[in-house]
């Protein structure tokens, strides 16, 4: 009957053949959207984009403008398309069990298996996107270990003192010479150059590499800011439409460059490792600790990690998916904080004078020695200051989890592969969770007995997914703080102008014009 049919085809009939297949395609589309599970408010989508219409035409591809405009139009519940349903949550309430830190939640998937993430190659890799929970647990423990020992945060505190002397000397022959700030002159973006001293930081952290970093650096920030892309557009628009095609294929490009860079790094500092005696120390930063772990060098030898047996070390692979991971969470979420802290303080004088004599009681007018981790322990207003900024305009707006078997998910029951997008940024202006959400108040912070609700903070993420490097965030962030106002007067350039944002995996500051002066 088909080979019949076959027969009297033409080209004439093309059309009408390819028209057929389009309706019946849309019918199907439209018959599963209308015929889902728990139907919930949102955006209309259409066939093979969704919502990307919306999400260009709305926001222009700014995510946190995005669900900023969702959450006022339908509430604290409600889903839109992009690439697969998802569900977006604004309460606490609703969160709790995807958040849960305990080990026996099951709910620690930020995605379901994706053919984005597989064609990046970074699917079941390091720890960010990784969805295997053995690999996960596996890589995360090293990460951890690593980023936590006492010597990793004496060598963070070591390289912020540095890399931020360096930095001086730089303004000094740029910025704070007497003939450039009479003339006006001494006008610098700080976000370009923290955006340099943040990969500079990390990857003499994740490597001790000190040469050669400037192009690895700007593949990074590629990388970083366009792999989203991967996870919202269809492969269908990545593959065929040559809009979607291109920018894919670059990215793609980009990171072939990046796994090769870094498997270069890898070998030559395990042929240093082999070529250093046994009885000689080693470096302390993590490339290092995650080589040698679980060999003859690693002092802290496991076996077994919540009853996984572990007890072999990390393969070339895995190693390139956690010092990717480590760029990824150290560089731009710091770099755009500490803006975000800077325009702030700005338009609070009240809380820029009190911080400032916070520095000053526990420096004594010195502006030269290095700052210690006493110095850190101690600069509890500067650290009110970075939970403030974080929850007034957090650089990480939304996150998502994937539940890998049925459950109930704030009053709806929902098959397995239900992806969910916590909204950090509606949590943390929720007037149930906060007093005055609407005023940057840092002494919120420091009010005896205070303590943030469960799930209505969250700088770092939550539950099992919990950022592992906040401490180190945390060191960086205050003592750069420390650092800045201790020897500077800084100010912006147009104290009308509102912060120059753009959002996709985070909320990445693209300018901010300051001027800067030695304090007298």
């Amino acid at each position: 009957m088909v080979f019949k049919l076959l027969e009297n085809f033409e080209i004439s009939d093309v059309p009408l053949f390819l028209s057929v297949i389009l309706t019946i395609y849309v019918a199907q589309y439209y018959f599963k959207y209308f015929t889902r599970v728990n139907p919930l408010p949102g955006p209309f989508p259409f066939p093979f984009v969704g919502n990307l219409p919306q999400y260009y035409l709305w926001s222009k591809g700014d995510i946190k403008e995005f669900y900023g405009y969702n959450y006022k139009k339908y509430g604290d519940m409600y889903e839109v398309q992009l690439n697969r349903r998802t569900i977006v949550l604004s309460k606490i309430e609703y969160i709790e069990k995807l958040l849960t830190p305990s080990t026996k939640n099951s709910h620690v998937m930020r995605y379901p298996d994706s053919e984005g993430l597989k064609e990046l190659g970074i699917e079941g890799k390091g720890i960010l996107l990784n969805q295997d929970l053995k690999s996960w647990k596996y890589n995360r423990h090293f990460f951890t270990q690593a980023i936590l020992s006492p010597k990793f945060t004496n060598e963070a505190i070591n390289w912020t003192n540095r890399l931020f002397n360096e930095l001086e000397g730089y303004w000094n022959k740029l910025f704070l010479k007497e003939d450039i700030i009479k003339e006006n002159k001494n006008k610098l973006d700080f976000t370009a150059w923290f955006n340099q001293y943040t990969n500079d930081m990390i990857i003499k952290l994740l490597t001790a590499i000190v040469d050669d970093s400037v192009k690895l650096v700007q593949a990074l920030r590629k990388h970083f800011l366009g792999f989203i892309m991967f996870v919202y557009v269809p492969p269908f628009l990545r593959h065929y439409i040559p809009f979607f095609k291109s920018k894919a294929n670059d990215l793609l490009l980009n990171l072939r460059f990046i796994n090769k860079r870094l498997d270069e790094i890898i070998k030559r500092r395990r042929q240093a490792i082999e070529n250093t005696p046994l009885d000689k120390p080693l470096s302390n930063d993590m490339l290092t600790s995650v080589i040698t772990a679980n060999t003859t060098r690693d002092v802290n030898h496991v076996k077994t990690v919540g009853g996984e047996a572990l007890n072999r070390p990390m393969t070339d692979s895995e190693i390139r998916g956690i010092i990717l991971d480590g760029f990824f969470g150290g560089t731009d979420t710091t770099a755009n904080t500490i803006s975000f802290v800077i325009y702030y303080l700005a338009h609070n004088p009240d809380v820029k004078k009190k911080m400032i004599e916070e520095i000053d009681r526990i420096f004594q007018g010195d502006k030269i020695r290095p700052i210690t981790e006493n110095d850190f322990q101690k600069l509890k207003y500067c650290e009110a200051i970075v939970k403030e900024v974080s929850r007034v305009f957090t650089v990480l707006p939304s996150f998502t989890r994937c539940i890998n078997k049925p459950d109930e998910i704030a009053g709806y029951k929902w098959p397995a592969g239900t992806v969910f997008r916590i909204n950090a940024d509606a949590i943390h202006y929720n007037k149930d969770y906060w007093e005055d959400p609407d005023k940057f108040n840092p002494d919120r912070w420091m009010a005896e007995g205070f303590e943030s609700k469960k799930f209505s903070f969250l700088m770092f993420g939550g539950g099992l997914r919990l950022c592992p490097g906040r401490k180190l965030a945390m060191i960086e962030l205050v003592c750069l703080i420390a650092l800045l106002y201790r020897n500077y007067e800084i100010d912006l350039v147009d104290m009308n102008a509102p912060l120059k944002v753009t959002s996709g995996g985070i909320t990445v500051c693209a300018e901010l014009l300051v001027k800067i002066k030695l304090k007298n």
